[in-house]
């Protein structure tokens, strides 16, 4: 399996586990989706809004550094978010909208990228101003890893509602050999 294969499928498994914690989050309330539990961004909401501006922050430094590639073109059109906290949507449904652009603009991106391109040094700047310049294929490691350790973040919270998403592993999506 190369490395592009792997990446096309963490990128099928994020959008997999998204749904699934939007769907168990849209039968709770606004208050519900608020209320601060003590996870790292407080609230459910919080966490899923931290999850997109993390995806945002990345896909847009990586459009900057890639800028041929047609998958991260409807970047364009999203907020600029300026804070890993900042709220970026006005409602719920707002952000369910949102993660679901994220996901397809990451699936295409995935499926885009050649190994070159994964090989090839990105460089970019964090939030604190921070330079750096790292392999792509790195970065998407990272990329990917942040999303799964946040959204393990909200299946506790929603364990803890007594909400079961149902499972979670990435074994589940990869096919057996006959």
């Amino acid at each position: 399996m190369t490395w592009t294969s792997h990446f096309i499928h963490l990128a099928a498994y994020n959008q997999w586990m998204n749904r699934k914690l939007y769907t168990a989050a849209s039968v709770l309330s606004d208050e519900q989706l608020a209320q601060d539990r003590g996870a790292f961004f407080g609230s459910i909401l919080g966490t899923l809004n931290h999850i997109a501006v993390a995806d945002i922050l990345w896909l847009k430094r990586m459009a900057l550094r890639l800028p041929g590639l047609a998958s991260l073109a409807p970047l364009q059109d999203m907020p600029e978010p300026t804070a890993l906290d900042q709220p970026i949507c006005a409602d719920f449904a707002a952000l369910t909208d949102l993660r679901a652009s994220l996901d397809d603009v990451i699936v295409n991106l995935s499926k885009a990228l050649s190994q070159e391109d994964l090989d090839a040094p990105f460089e970019y700047t964090s939030t604190k101003g921070i330079q750096s310049k790292k392999r792509l294929g790195e970065v998407l490691l990272h990329f990917f890893n942040h999303q799964t350790h946040h959204r393990g973040q909200v299946t506790t919270l929603f364990s803890q509602l007594g909400i079961d998403v149902g499972a979670t592993d990435l074994i589940v999506l990869i096919p057996n050999q006959p």
